[in-house]
């Protein structure tokens, strides 16, 4: 999936890499098989926690072998810092009716968990069949209080992650692999 073009000019020498284009590439793949045979039969909605999954969700569908929809909603517990403030806002709200759907919750990186204990009770008030949640990279040493994730890409220390969607205020999100900082 090598876009053929170097990105080193845009990393900075702070950044360290953590996981590799390949890497994430080759976990994709076996997220969107185990997706397919939990979902065989059915046509799941995968909601996008913008604006960090987008990049996530389009190359885990790729890797999904059955029927998808998809939407997004858009979220913030962070403004342009890099800690959580602890308070979420809906910044979109959800189109699509996912009443009497299966629901898969598309997340870039899981620290607090506060953000999916959120979502996990706004959208179970829709009534959906299933509500499942994927996430690229999960901080488990950092989860506030026991959370449901039923797909996990990467399990990685406490660390400022950057890349492959993540952003350093708003910047850096079109990097192919996740870098941490210093």
């Amino acid at each position: 999936m090598n876009c053929g073009y170097d990105q080193k000019e845009i990393v900075p020498e702070n950044y360290h890499l953590l996981l590799s284009e390949e890497d994430i590439q080759k976990r994709l793949e076996k997220l969107g098989e185990q997706i397919t045979r939990d979902f065989k039969d059915k046509t799941p909605i995968l909601i996008g926690v913008l604006n960090g999954s987008f990049i996530f969700l389009a190359d885990l569908i790729r890797f999904i072998n059955t029927d998808v929809e998809m939407d997004f909603i858009r979220i913030s517990s962070y403004g342009d810092g890099r800690e959580s403030s602890g308070h979420i806002k809906i910044l979109k709200p959800l189109s699509a009716d996912i009443k009497d759907r299966p629901v898969i919750v598309v997340e870039d990186i899981v620290d607090s968990g506060n953000s999916i204990i959120f979502l996990e009770h706004m959208f179970s008030a829709f009534g959906p069949t299933e509500l499942k949640f994927v996430t690229l990279l999960n901080k488990p040493s950092k989860n506030m209080t026991p959370i449901k994730l039923d797909y996990i890409g990467f399990n990685i220390e406490d660390k400022y992650v950057i890349g492959y969607g993540l952003d350093d205020a708003q910047l850096k999100r079109n990097l192919r692999s996740i870098y941490y900082i210093d």
